[in-house]
């Protein structure tokens, strides 16, 4: 905005010189020479001056331009900051939690923050949770995952353990919709396959989940 009404004055005091050159080349009297003479000096001494005043105000916007983008660069750098210290942050938390997992000695704890944690969440709907997902969740290695649950469970092994879970899930399905298929129930409760959640009905209950649904429901 500056630099445009300077660069009009500029332009209007130039035109104003030119028209008083002008006027003293037609041969006017010598009061009238000696007067567009000192107009001509002043109008020139203006137009210095505005120029001066233009290449000041060139130099200030090249510096708010150098700033502004000093400035974009400070917030760039500050979004990345914020996302390294909230990486950070997280890598702590796990850190922290898996140290404090570590650090219960005593079995019993370690197992009550185990079931409480898987029944919250449920994880083991997905077909890929296993023994090593088990373990990273809790923080803990695989050995001694292992040593817990010959310690503390009938189930043996992670294994045995998460496999049941989705076998209970399949049983409370099984009774409460009639309308599921076999498939979608072994799919909805995190078996692989119907032929994996089969066997393990026929190893845990000695019958197939039709088997199951039948005598549960025969007086529904």
């Amino acid at each position: 905005m500056f630099f445009v009404y300077f660069c009009t004055e500029f332009t209007i005091h130039f035109q104003k010189t030119n028209n008083m050159g002008s006027k003293m080349s037609k041969g006017d009297n010598g009061q009238a020479s000696v007067d567009y003479a000192q107009e001509i000096k002043q109008l020139k001494e203006q137009n210095a001056a505005l120029c001066q005043e233009v290449e000041m105000l060139k130099d200030e916007i090249i510096r708010l331009v150098s700033r502004n983008l000093d400035m974009a660069e400070q917030l760039e750098e500050s979004s990345e900051l914020r996302r390294r210290v909230e990486v950070a942050r997280e890598i702590f938390r796990v850190n922290y939690e898996r140290q404090r997992n570590a650090d219960l000695l005593d079995d019993g704890q370690l197992m009550a923050l185990l079931e409480l944690r898987i029944e919250s969440e449920r994880s083991y709907f997905q077909p890929d949770f296993d023994a090593a997902a088990l373990a990273e969740k809790m923080g803990v290695s695989r050995e001694r995952l292992n040593q817990l649950f010959r310690k503390q469970t009938i189930y043996r092994t992670p294994e045995a353990y998460i496999d049941n879970l989705r076998l209970f899930a399949c049983m409370r399905m099984l009774r409460e919709h009639p309308e599921y298929n076999i498939a979608v129930i072994a799919e909805e409760a995190g078996f692989a396959n119907v032929r994996t959640m089969q066997r393990r009905f026929q190893d845990v209950l000695g019958m197939s989940p039709v088997e199951y649904r039948l005598m549960t429901t025969r007086d529904l």
